[in-house]
């Protein structure tokens, strides 16, 4: 029996290595190929494309004050009862992506409750909505940072509808900042407040009237899985959402209740025109590789997916990210 020669095998695999990399040294002197400016589409119908609404909004953030509307309605989107007879409390509802899940929610034959700082017309517009499709909406206004108002208004929900099956935390404050050392601990205690007590407070109130079979979703963010320079506070959060999604998820599998969240990249809200300049507000989403932000009725199926136990009754603590793509490094 014949000893392997292994030095003249390796001696052909870098051979082969070399003729390898003759190949691609050939192929990179060709004209490389256009990459596409065009934003991608591949929705049921069209989506804008930067350049965006230039409108600078204050805070909160008015979604009727925008000139480009979000498109919240998905009319091409057909429920077929995954949601049916479910009761749902939607925070931060009024506009955005909290108004698209309500919408999509009552498509899915649950009744919903929207819980808002003081968007009065946003709400009552996205009350309508609600009704239109079949279900009632009911409308608390108040502030989630406090803790008493959130059980408060768990029971209103509770007296209104007799039951809880969903809860959407989804209320968010964000505010860039482009210098580290401007950002006061009043900005910062704002957002944490918000984003994480909010949540809490919500999440605390609402679990034990909750059935097995209940579902939390969690609006996290991009910005908590990649971090933003200008949002060093709100992707803090956003990662602290997520940590609490994964482990509020396994500690509620003993009562029947899943957590999940959803980490959407750009969305065109009033979130955002109302943090940006006109000029960062032009451009929003265009560095993304579908080269558009997303609208919030590309975002909504996948919180009736997560809420829905006929869709995810086997996920739990899951963070799914909806951002357009990914970019390599």
């Amino acid at each position: 029996m014949s000893t392997p020669n292994y030095k003249l095998e390796a001696q052909k695999t870098a051979a082969k290595h070399k003729k390898i990399q003759q190949q691609v040294t050939r192929a990179d002197k060709r004209k490389p190929a256009k990459e596409s400016k065009k934003a991608m589409q591949a929705g049921a119908r069209k989506y804008p494309e930067p350049p965006m609404d230039k409108k600078h909004l204050t805070k909160p953030g008015i979604e009727a004050r925008l000139a480009m509307q979000p498109m919240c309605d998905a009319p091409f989107y057909k429920g077929s009862g995954k949601l049916q007879d479910k009761v749902a409390i939607i925070t931060g509802g009024d506009s955005g992506i909290g108004r698209a899940v309500a919408i999509l929610f009552a498509r899915e034959g649950a009744d919903v409750c929207i819980v808002y700082l003081n968007e009065h017309v946003d709400a009552k517009d996205t009350q309508k909505m609600v009704e239109k499709e079949g279900r009632k909406c009911i409308l608390i206004p108040g502030d989630v940072t406090n803790r008493a108002f959130c059980f408060d208004a768990v029971k209103q929900t509770l007296r209104e509808f007799g039951k809880l099956d969903v809860l959407v935390n989804n209320a968010a404050f964000q505010l860039h900042v482009s210098h580290f050392e401007d950002l006061t601990e009043e900005h910062f205690d704002t957002t944490l407040k918000t984003n994480l007590y909010g949540y809490f407070h919500m999440a605390q109130a609402a679990v034990p009237h909750m059935k097995p079979g209940s579902a939390i979703v969690n609006t996290g963010s991009v910005t908590g899985l990649m971090g933003n320079k200008d949002l060093l506070d709100y992707s803090l959060t956003k990662g602290g959402i997520h940590t609490f999604t994964r482990s509020l998820g396994t500690h509620l599998i003993d009562k029947g209740i899943r957590v999940n969240a959803v980490a959407p990249g750009p969305v065109w809200t009033p979130l955002n025109p109302s943090d940006k300049n006109k000029k960062d507000i032009a451009a929003f989403g265009a560095d993304t590789p579908m080269k558009r932000p997303a609208q919030p009725e590309e975002i909504a199926p996948a919180f009736v997916f997560l809420a829905s136990p006929q869709c995810s009754s086997y996920i739990t603590g899951e963070v799914l990210p909806i951002i357009g793509g990914y970019t390599g490094g």
